[in-house]
């Protein structure tokens, strides 16, 4: 084979868009049964059932498309709602009245008869490939910005302008990433990481990295709080018992959510005077 060099140009004036049709036989299949769908004011738990008995995993996709979830997002509600019950086919069987119920409850019937009754408009296509092309970013990037907006009134409150937010704090042997160094990056003495999920993914087992790094980083007399929140972490129980495992062993001085704000702004206010700050 002959040797040359290639020049950049000619690399990037020779790309081409990679353009596939997202239709795969199951979105084809879904489709077909959509468009044949029958249109109600009122749907009921027989109309609910009758489609899980047709085919399980289509009707299940079916579901999530009318209440606009995700898979991550709608097997997190779901595994809320039912518990320890299953949520596939076995779990259907086991006890098909319930988890029509359950799938009722979180909401279902409704969306079902909001959206076959939906007058259409042009725009609407458009519309869903916003929300789930930019609009998935953004979603997840508020509820990320959620958490640590909910963290940082609690520490504002406690601490008024004293801390530095999303910063590079400074250690003794290096230097790592927080979401919240008080008083200041150049000498925590109490340093908080938030993080909040709705959809399970690399960033989820990212976070342990981070942590990592902060444990590291801190002095051993540095609190290290961690602030989450997301159904999503059921899913993700090894990394969420991993950092449990950094709590226990005392690299975390303590984790919390939305349930516990009471407890992080009273232990804010502990360290507080600990600390003297």
């Amino acid at each position: 084979m002959e040797i040359v060099s290639q020049a950049l140009d000619d690399i990037v004036a020779s790309l081409q868009p990679l353009n596939v049709d997202w239709k795969d036989e199951t979105a084809l299949r879904v489709i077909g049964r959509l468009t044949g769908f029958s249109v109600k004011n009122a749907y009921t738990a027989e109309d609910v059932r009758a489609l899980l008995d047709s085919d399980f995993d289509d009707a299940i996709l079916i579901f999530r498309l009318f209440m606009g979830l995700s898979k991550d997002q709608f097997v997190a509600t779901l595994r809320d709602i039912r518990g320890r019950k299953g949520i596939g086919i076995g779990g259907y069987r086991a006890g098909p009245d319930e988890f029509v119920a359950d799938l009722i409850g979180a909401g279902l019937l409704e969306a079902m008869a909001a959206e076959s009754t939906r007058v259409p408009h042009w725009s609407d296509a458009l519309v869903e490939r916003l929300r789930s092309g930019r609009g998935s970013a953004i979603s997840g990037q508020k509820r990320g910005r959620g958490v640590e907006d909910f963290a940082e009134a609690i520490v504002r409150r406690v601490f008024g302008a004293g801390f530095d937010m999303r910063c590079t704090f400074t250690g003794p042997r290096e230097k790592a990433k927080c979401d919240f160094a008080i008083p200041s990056k150049a000498a925590p003495r109490i340093v908080i990481e938030s993080k909040g999920y709705g959809a399970t993914g690399s960033k989820m087992t990212d976070i342990i990295g981070d942590i990592e790094q902060i444990i590291r980083a801190k002095r051993p007399d540095t609190a290290l709080l961690f602030f989450t929140d997301g159904l999503t972490w059921k899913q993700r129980k090894s990394d969420l018992r991993k950092i449990v495992e950094f709590q226990n062993s005392g690299g975390i001085t303590r984790i919390y959510t939305f349930s516990m704000a009471h407890q992080f702004e009273a232990d804010l206010r502990q360290l507080k005077a600990e600390c003297k700050l």
